[in-house]
């Protein structure tokens, strides 16, 4: 679950039972879809992996030197205060803080993960792209769960609007299944609410919710990290889903217009703003099947600077070897129009990483050099004594 525009400060209560192969709609007809066979829910609270704290984290990223430029606060999201909500729900509920849930079931961990798209749904309204906005809403939820090393089984969405458009509706659900096609993960159901007056003409709000599963003795924690482990990049599409508030703002004050060429890039604004997050579930459990993962870290909102040290023991932290990946030109273009300090971009966007596996010095070697195996992949770091993330 995210707070604020996706800032992805998650949390993880209760979980609640599910009706196998139904979707509902709050309106005057009913809707109902399913794919594959239902699989029984489990009521009961979630076992929740350790809390990473990051109250001493140590964040060196070089400024452009331009003055001050925007920020993610300046866009209307504060991370520190969704960081703030969390500490006060760990009060109530300890515990929280991983990437995904935890429940105990036999052998094995049910692993699940809930999420949206945030504000990029406002860019989906304006081109008019509903297609692969499905997709982001997969990916958020699947890439969430797969950290702990869990298989997808099925997802279930939410589709919220004041009017219903069918067409709309459906291109929307077809990227839905295109991302559970991509996780190998079955669309189990979902609900469609009608609520006239509460969202403007034309407008809809997507959530969804992904649950897998992973042998106990097969959990990915973190807790063996070690100094000298290496970090493994996983390349982005781009800015997947999350910063889109700074990034309307950032395209606002540009002076572009979305159907403009992408500055450094040979698509337009629109085409690379609307790219579906990728979806990591096939390959991030290839590369786990090879042995020697040790952590994963979801890059999403909080980018490096939050995300990756979620995985990392007490006393350990990360060495981000800087111009280690190639960057996508969207972000590029983000930090010049909108005169964006290096940290807040850090801590913002994934800057062309969506993924991040700590793994052993003898794996990395072996998916570096098989990379027409296990993907496209990138040595971005390694592991080092402190708390927090630093650049070099």
């Amino acid at each position: 679950m995210s707070f604020g525009a996706s800032t992805e400060i998650s949390h993880y209560l209760a979980l609640a039972s599910v009706k196998p192969n139904s979707r509902s709609c709050q309106c005057a007809a009913g809707i109902s879809y399913s794919l594959h066979n239902a699989i029984g829910a489990y009521n009961g609270v979630l076992s929740k992996l350790k809390s990473r704290r990051n109250d001493n984290r140590v964040v060196s990223v070089r400024a452009d030197g331009s003055g001050k430029g925007l920020t993610y606060k300046d866009a209307g999201v504060d991370i520190d205060a969704g960081s703030e909500l969390v500490r006060r729900i760990a009060k109530m509920a300890p515990g929280i803080g991983g990437f995904g849930g935890l429940f105990p079931l036999g052998d094995s961990y049910l692993v699940a993960g809930t999420d949206g798209v945030g504000t990029k749904l406002m860019l989906a309204f304006e081109t008019g792209i509903h297609d692969t906005i499905g997709i982001d809403l997969v990916a958020m939820s699947v890439n969430d769960i797969v950290t702990s090393g869990a298989k997808p089984l099925f997802f279930l969405d939410y589709f919220a609007t004041g009017h219903l458009d069918v067409d709309v509706a459906e291109q929307v659900i077809k990227g839905i299944v295109n991302g559970c096609k991509q996780s190998d993960c079955a669309l189990l159901g979902g609900e469609t609410a009608e609520m006239p007056g509460l969202y403007k003409e034309g407008e809809y709000d997507l959530s969804g919710c992904a649950v897998g599963i992973v042998k106990k003795e097969d959990v990915i924690n973190g807790k063996n990290i070690a100094v000298g482990d290496i970090i493994i990049g996983l390349p982005s599409s781009g800015v997947h889903s999350n910063g889109f508030s700074l990034v309307r703002r950032v395209l606002a004050q540009s002076g572009l217009q979305l159907k403009d060429k992408l500055p450094g890039g040979d698509i337009t604004i629109a085409e690379a703003l609307m790219s579906p997050t990728t979806i990591y579930v096939k390959q991030v459990l290839d590369i786990i099947s090879k042995g020697g993962v040790k952590g994963i870290a979801h890059i999403t909102g909080g980018g490096f600077t939050d995300n990756i040290p979620r995985v990392f023991p007490e006393g350990l932290g990360a060495l981000i070897y800087e111009n280690s990946w190639d960057m996508p030109a969207v972000f590029k273009w983000l930090q010049e129009a909108g005169k964006i300090e290096g940290s807040e971009m850090m801590r913002t966007f994934n800057m062309g990483i969506g993924m991040v596996l700590v793994v052993s010095p003898e794996a990395a070697n072996e998916i570096l050099e098989n990379r027409v195996e296990t993907g496209k992949a990138y040595r971005i770091g390694e592991v080092i004594s402190g708390n927090g993330v630093t650049y070099s």
